[in-house]
C-alpha cells in the first residue's frame, strides 16, 4: 500500500524534526520547506496528501500560500491544516474563511495532530465510485492507472494517462503547452514545450479504436494550446 504524504510548510527546524519523527513513526511519507515559493513549488510537483502549515513564514505568510492553494482548481482539494502561535478568534476565524481544513495551535501535542491528520484523510479519501472518470464511453480508473474506451482497455503510457486525467478532470477549459508541463509533468521538470505536442498525438492515437474514435475531444486551441471538450 502506498504511504500517504505530509508536507510539513513552517521555518522553525525544531518543529519540522519533532514532526518528521512523529509522521514517519505513524507510517507517512515526509516533506518539508520551510517558505512558502518552496512549498507551493512542492505541491504542483510531488502532490502531497496533506499540508500542515504554519501561520508566520520568511518571504510571505501561510495564509498567502493557502489562498493560492484554494483558488487554483488543481489543488484546491488538497486538506491543509493551519500550525500557527495565533490563538485569537479573530485569526482562526480568518484562517477558515480562506479555506484552511483545520486549526492547531502551538505547542500542540503530536499525537493529537496525526489523530487529525488521519481524520481529514479519512474524508477527503476518495470513494470506489469518483475513482473512476468517465466521459460517455471514454473511461480512467484512478485506482488502477487504466483506461477504457467502451470497456476496452488503452494502450497508454503514464505520461498520457496522467495528461488524459488531467484534461478530463478540467474539461472545456483551454491551457498552454506551458500550463500543461507544469500540471502535469511538474515545475521541476525542464522539458521542451514541443513535448506536449509529441505525447498529445500519443494520446490522440491512443483514443482512436476499432468501432469508436474519442481522439475528437483533446481539441487544439489555434494560439493558446489544447483544451478538452466534448462540444464541437
Amino acid at each position: 500500500m502506498t504511504k500517504q504524504t505530509v508536507l510539513v510548510v513552517d521555518d522553525e527546524l525544531a518543529i519540522r524534526d519533532m514532526l518528521r519523527m512523529a509522521l514517519e513513526l505513524s507510517g507517512y511519507e515526509y516533506l518539508e520547506s520551510e517558505n512558502i515559493f518552496d512549498a507551493h513549488r512542492i505541491v504542483l510537483d510531488s502532490g502531497p496528501d496533506i499540508v500542515l502549515l504554519d501561520w508566520m513564514l520568511p518571504g510571505g505568510s501561510g495564509i498567502e500560500l493557502l489562498r493560492r492553494l484554494k483558488q487554483s482548481e488543481v489543488t484546491q482539494n488538497i486538506p491543509v491544516v493551519m500550525l500557527t502561535a495565533k490563538t485569537t478568534q479573530d485569526n482562526i476565524i480568518q484562517g477558515l474563511d480562506v479555506g484552511a481544513d483545520d486549526y492547531i495551535t502551538k505547542p500542540f501535542a503530536p499525537r493529537e495532530l496525526i489523530a487529525r491528520i488521519k481524520a481529514l484523510l479519512r474524508r477527503s479519501q476518495p470513494s470506489e465510485e469518483s475513482s473512476l472518470v468517465e466521459v460517455k464511453g471514454l473511461k480512467i480508473d484512478l485506482a488502477a492507472r487504466r483506461g477504457f474506451i467502451d470497456q476496452r482497455p488503452l494502450d497508454l503510457g503514464p505520461t498520457e494517462f496522467k495528461l488524459l486525467h488531467f484534461f478530463m478532470s478540467h474539461p472545456d477549459r483551454a491551457y498552454t503547452r506551458s500550463q500543461l508541463l507544469d500540471h502535469v509533468w511538474g515545475t521541476n521538470v525542464y522539458v521542451e514545450e514541443r513535448t506536449v505536442d509529441v505525447h498529445i498525438r500519443r494520446l490522440r492515437k491512443a483514443l482512436q479504436s476499432s468501432g469508436a474514435d474519442y481522439s475528437h475531444l483533446i481539441q487544439t486551441v489555434r494560439g493558446t494550446g489544447y483544451r478538452f471538450s466534448e462540444q464541437e
